[in-house]
């Protein structure tokens, strides 16, 4: 089992949006806070991008930014210039003079991804990665974005399906680019994956969730004495080994939760709880609501949505 795959499938990228960003001459905008992933590759030109409370980051022809959380942000012909407050359209864009030929040219777009783990994404991923052409992988990720833009462009049959598989590569490309080439990487489930003994624990975890994992059985999976194993970990990980475990159990239940269909105890059962009862108080333990209360506030917005 490869457990950033078991995360990528809880996450389920979908409901692709790109469109055509465009400016000419002085021009600077604000977008409030999205909350939702969103991306941004600079085709023509260069602009500059700033986050509330980062300074600001040059964009260049042939640049790929992804915002895991898309915080407020001003987008701009330069620093400094003064913003105006917009709001997100999922139509072609065009910033400052409307005449003329622009001087850069975007592609902007955005994902949706389970709300239920969100923040498993944001658990993996800086607030911002920002590739530029010269980095080795980001080839990988502009060929994947120029077939996001050929879809974008026709309407052809599939083409909502084939642009959320296109969405689910880029960001398992933004994750293992992460995860492989950071040598600063922080604390989390890349940094252990990276580290063969504990990938192995890793991975068997995700694929025998329910199993009564110990830490002297992870231990010897990972080929270390218990206290080596529990120390390498917390550092790697960022938490003890069983509280990983049960971390990603909670995980897989919010998920079944939200998708609804599964009888509690059967869930129980799944995710490694002895009874319908154990798991529920786990669950309103670690989530603040009993099972029942967190799929009925799932249904809720689901049913406000559009």
């Amino acid at each position: 089992m490869d457990p950033l795959s078991d995360v990528i499938a809880l996450l389920r990228p979908h409901a692709a949006l790109a469109k055509p960003i465009t400016g000419r001459g002085e021009w600077g905008v604000r977008y409030a806070a999205y909350g939702q992933p969103g991306f941004a590759i600079v085709l023509v030109g260069q602009c500059w991008l700033e986050l509330d409370g980062v300074a600001p980051v040059r964009l260049d022809r042939g640049d790929f930014v992804l915002l895991p959380a898309t915080p407020a942000f001003v987008l701009s012909s330069r620093p400094g210039v003064d913003a105006v407050q917009v709001e997100p359209s999922d139509t072609a864009v065009r910033h400052g003079d409307p005449e003329g030929e622009p001087d850069v040219r975007m592609l902007g777009g955005a994902f949706r991804i389970e709300p239920a783990n969100a923040p498993l994404l944001l658990s993996l991923l800086p607030g911002m990665i920002h590739i530029r052409p010269a980095d080795g992988s980001g080839g990988r990720l502009g060929r994947v974005i120029d077939l996001i833009m050929e879809e974008c462009a026709a309407d052809r049959p599939g083409r909502d399906m084939i642009l959320e598989r296109l969405l689910e590569v880029m960001l398992v490309e933004c994750l293992r680019r992460h995860g492989l080439d950071d040598d600063a990487l922080s604390a989390g489930l890349l940094a252990g994956l990276r580290d063969p003994a504990l990938a192995r624990a890793l991975r068997a975890m995700h694929a025998d969730v329910r199993a009564g994992w110990t830490v002297a059985g992870l231990a010897a999976l990972a080929g270390m004495s218990r206290s080596a194993f529990s120390a390498r970990f917390g550092e790697a990980v960022g938490c003890a080994p069983i509280e990983y475990l049960l971390r990603w159990r909670m995980a897989l239940a919010r998920h079944a939760l939200s998708r609804g269909g599964t009888p509690l105890d059967r869930l129980a059962e799944e995710i490694g709880y002895d009874s319908a009862s154990a798991f529920s108080t786990a669950f309103r333990r670690r989530v603040g609501r009993s099972p029942g209360a967190f799929a009925r506030s799932c249904r809720e917005v689901r049913a406000v949505q559009p």
